[in-house]
């Protein structure tokens, strides 16, 4: 390959120049950019293919020969010439076929070199000129080569319209994913010294550019448009492969070297049929840029390199501060395409801000939650962007949001626990608004036909929500343990205590078995306390494994029962005439409550608990009642006093309210998040190459993200 001709053989089987061009390419002699040889390499047909190992040879020798040629600069360079020619050009001419090639050879040979190359700062990428080429003025002066190259191909992503360019602009995204792909080399921790030489230059481009870009990968996202019927370009099934650079280190028999584009058309959990492959390649680019943080160490910081400091990472990141990324800022200011003011507060004069469709962004996260990394775009706008979570509050219809993200939740076991998790968060923001939790239970529902324990008819959705949270909160007791996850769902319940409406009877009765659940556990772990056989080092309680010190967990519980009891206050304190159930509910099983009238962790809790069944229990005691009780008799009693109850003798608590934090470092729980995502649906990388996390094992473990405070 190494020895192939200078100039294609004329006369040659398209096959046969399309090998030549190729072995000049990878091979010792170096071509000046300004050489013919690039015009005819990139003008080569679609339809060219090459087995798995020809495509791995060829790699392995332009690993060796890039350090002398400098081909992957130069066409680099040729891919910015030709998308910036092609931005001019129709759709389908030898330009923008031209400038596929060019991406699609450059994100090969690129994400090879990432991929294997030895040095943990990339310097194979060599991304240099030789002198002769830069006495041509190839570049603006003072420009790096992947400054260059990230301005253009973002100048492109912003500027074009993907549905005039499907093609071109999924190669282009491809290639920007390739080139973010060097944070897979990173240590679990990202630190102030990784070395992201594409990611840092796309986070050094100006405001305007960022807006452009967020809003068109936005866009792409909303509109999940397909390839034109019209296209040159086949679209082919990929089977289990996912996605078009699974062609470069892939088992397939055969691999497309030049674009002859394969995308992976993959069918949502929820059969809503084929899914958008530039949809979903934009949106993998727009996690990766948004969730980015890059730390910068300050001069006085004096970096130790002694060996004997094994906390140096640590050291450096407590002392350095990062640069604010322009995407983030851009997708957090991102405001409704029909809020049309001038001026808009917060905003300095003249910024450009990103304008969508809220209405169709809103409807798009409705249909596509079962996508995982939807879920992580909606949990980034909630939590960053202030006007969109405006704007779903105001929505009378949020049911078209909630009940996907309810049905997840109800399928936990089918998830990533990560899935659970951000989902959680979002209700929780959510929570925090009182309208919010008003409005959720004036919602009524005429079925849940995914609800399988029983039929659910009539029902408010914040009585849906009621009982897969407490659903949630038995799920993570017996499978997951994890703390936080649950502390989470106490919040969300604690928040919504004090507005709840007409809670449904199954809702209040599920409400008073979760404090049952959680005191028997506490009492378990307590008599295993007293009672513990210092020999043993390990307990089992309710299905799960307890540590040998119990003090923690038997904290923890009783922490779990402070809060159910607090959400009981909360409702009889503020809410209880709108609330016959959960008085029914409580009266029903007041037995549980019994245990703990003197506990001196819940007594003081439990008193407004026995004031309202002293006060129930006494009117029940009043009726004159031939025969047994029956349950719509009991009710219709409750239901009447309810008229009278004017709250006497009751403790007014400070209502719990629970907001969510992000911890400081954000980005070492969302950067190795993202890339699992990307690596799960349409990214191939060598696990050998990967050190952002260990990949013989399962997802990160969420007690490590974000939590309730």
């Amino acid at each position: 390959m190494g020895a192939a001709p200078s100039t294609p053989r004329r006369g040659a089987r398209p096959a046969d120049v399309a090998e030549e061009l190729i072995g000049m390419f990878v091979g010792e002699k170096s071509y000046p950019i300004s050489s013919e040889f690039w015009k005819k390499l990139l003008e080569l047909p679609h339809n060219f293919q090459w087995p798995l190992d020809r495509v791995d040879q060829a790699c392995q020798i332009f690993l060796q020969n890039n350090y002398h040629t400098r081909h992957l600069a130069k066409i680099l360079i040729h891919m910015v010439w030709s998308l910036q020619e092609s931005l001019s050009t129709a759709s389908g001419s030898l330009v923008h076929s031209k400038a596929i090639n060019a991406a699609y050879i450059s994100s090969v040979f690129l994400k090879y070199i990432i991929e294997y190359g030895k040095s943990g700062t990339f310097e194979e990428l060599y991304l240099s000129l030789p002198e002769i080429d830069m006495e041509k003025d190839v570049l603006p002066t003072g420009q790096s080569i992947e400054n260059f190259v990230m301005q253009g191909v973002l100048n492109f992503i912003g500027k074009s319209d993907a549905r005039h360019s499907y093609a071109l602009h999924h190669e282009v995204l491809n290639f920007v994913l390739v080139a973010m792909s060097t944070q897979l080399r990173s240590g679990p921790c990202p630190g102030p010294k990784d070395m992201h030489p594409f990611l840092d230059a796309a986070m050094c481009q100006d405001g305007d550019v960022a807006t452009s870009i967020v809003r068109r990968l936005l866009l792409n996202f909303i509109d999940r448009s397909h390839m034109p019927f019209n296209s040159q370009y086949t679209i082919h099934s990929n089977g289990n492969q996912s996605g078009v650079l699974q062609r470069v280190g892939s088992a397939a028999a055969n691999i497309v070297l030049l674009p002859y584009y394969t995308f992976n058309y993959l069918v949502s959990s929820s059969g809503e049929g084929s899914r958008s492959p530039l949809a979903d390649i934009s949106l993998h680019v727009l996690l990766v840029l948004v969730h980015y943080r890059t730390g910068v160490v300050p001069d006085g910081l004096m970096v130790r390199n002694d060996a004997a400091s094994a906390d140096s990472e640590s050291y450096l990141k407590q002392g350095s501060y990062f640069y604010d990324n322009p995407y983030s800022k851009a997708l957090n200011n991102a405001r409704d395409i029909e809020f049309d003011r001038a001026d808009i507060e917060g905003n300095a004069p003249g910024e450009s801000l990103v304008r969508l469709p809220f209405a169709s962004l809103f409807d798009t996260f409705g249909l596509f939650l079962a996508d995982e990394s939807a879920v992580l775009l909606l949990y980034s706008f909630v939590h960053g962007n202030f006007a969109f979570l405006e704007y779903m509050l105001v929505r009378t219809d949020l049911d078209i949001l909630l009940l996907p993200i309810l049905e997840t939740l109800y399928n936990a076991s089918k998830r990533t626990p990560n899935q659970i998790y951000m989902l959680l968060i979002i209700l929780l923001i959510l929570s925090q608004d009182s309208s919010f939790n008003v409005s959720i239970h004036k919602l009524i529902l005429p079925s849940v036909p995914w609800y399988e324990e029983r039929l659910v008819h009539h029902t408010s959705l914040g009585s849906l929500m009621v009982l897969v949270l407490i659903r949630t909160v038995k799920y993570n007791l017996s499978k997951l343990r994890d703390v936080y996850l649950h502390t989470n769902c106490l919040a969300i319940l604690a928040n919504m205590a004090p507005h709840v409406l007409r809670l449904s009877s199954y809702a209040s009765q599920r409400l008073v078995s979760l404090f049952d659940m959680l005191s028997r556990k506490y009492t378990k772990l307590a008599e295993l306390k007293n009672n513990k056989n210092p020999n043993v080092s390990t307990v089992q309680v309710g299905g799960g494994i307890i540590a040998e010190d119990m003090s923690t967990d038997l904290h923890i519980y009783a922490e779990f029962l402070r809060i159910v009891l607090e959400i009981l206050n909360a409702i009889l304190t503020y809410a209880l005439p709108q609330n016959p159930e959960v008085v029914y509910a409580i009266m029903h099983r007041q037995e549980v409550f019994q245990p703990f009238k003197s506990h001196p962790r819940f007594h003081e809790l439990l008193e407004n608990v026995f004031t309202v069944l002293d006060f129930f229990n006494s009117r029940m005691d009043m009726q004159q009642m031939n025969g047994e009780w029956s349950v719509e008799r009991v009710l219709s009693v409750i239901i009447i006093n309810c008229r009278s109850w004017r709250g006497e003798g009751m403790k007014i608590f400070t209502q719990l309210r629970f907001t969510y934090e992000q911890e400081s470092h954000p980005e070492e729980f969302f950067i190795p998040y993202v890339w699992r995502l990307i690596l799960g649906h349409s990214f191939a990388f060598s696990t050998d190459a990967i050190n952002l996390f260990p990949v013989d094992i399962p997802p990160i473990d969420i007690s490590d993200g974000e939590h309730a405070a």
